[in-house]
């Protein structure tokens, strides 16, 4: 993966986020069904307003998640937004599960973690509920999987898990968190 030369000062240029702006507008409206009564408009005024969460949108975009909103706290006035793309976004996979599972390798060690990755793009890993959440809004991760945050008592035991859908189904399996596949990554998501 390529490193991102905003890393560093995590801010946007004006077309960043006018281009980053365009396509969250455009995928908000070609995907109604993802977030019914709600209005572009008012996302757009929370993100103008908040500009610190465009950000984390960019790296959410720019790693191949194609964020989307998914819902609105009505507690907290806050939008929800979920990776949304088909499969486990590209530019997130072959990650073990956490730094100590990384550095428990010995060899043929991943290039990173989905937790530390997560951590530094400002977003938070999916939960099993909200995995299974996102899967009611439609079919996703039919070829890969996708990293869930993990309960403590699994990860004390050296295992982690992470869930797909197969058959039409939503599983959860475990496995443990030094293991790294291709075709495994992480969602994420964030609230604004």
């Amino acid at each position: 993966m390529t490193a991102n030369p905003n890393s560093s000062n995590k801010e946007l240029s004006p077309e960043q986020r006018e281009g980053l702006l365009k396509i969250l507008s455009a995928r908000f409206e070609k995907n109604m069904n993802r977030h019914q009564g709600l209005e572009w408009a008012n996302v757009q005024a929370k993100l103008e307003a908040n500009t610190e969460k465009l950000w984390p949108l960019h790296e959410m975009e720019r790693t191949g998640g194609e964020p989307d909103v998914i819902g609105h706290d009505n507690k907290t006035g806050e939008y929800i937004f979920y990776d949304c793309s088909a499969e486990s976004p590209k530019g997130r996979r072959s990650v073990c599960y956490d730094r100590e599972a990384l550095e428990s390798r010995k060899e043929h060690k991943p290039k990173n973690n989905a937790v530390e990755m997560a951590a530094a793009m400002g977003i938070e890993l999916l939960t099993e509920e909200q995995y299974r959440e996102l899967q009611q809004l439609g079919s996703f991760d039919l070829k890969t999987s996708s990293w869930v945050i993990t309960p403590a008592s699994i990860r004390k035991l050296g295992g982690a898990i992470f869930c797909d859908r197969r058959y039409d189904t939503v599983f959860v399996y475990h496995n443990g968190a030094e293991s790294y596949y291709a075709a495994r990554g992480f969602r994420g998501s964030l609230r604004i």
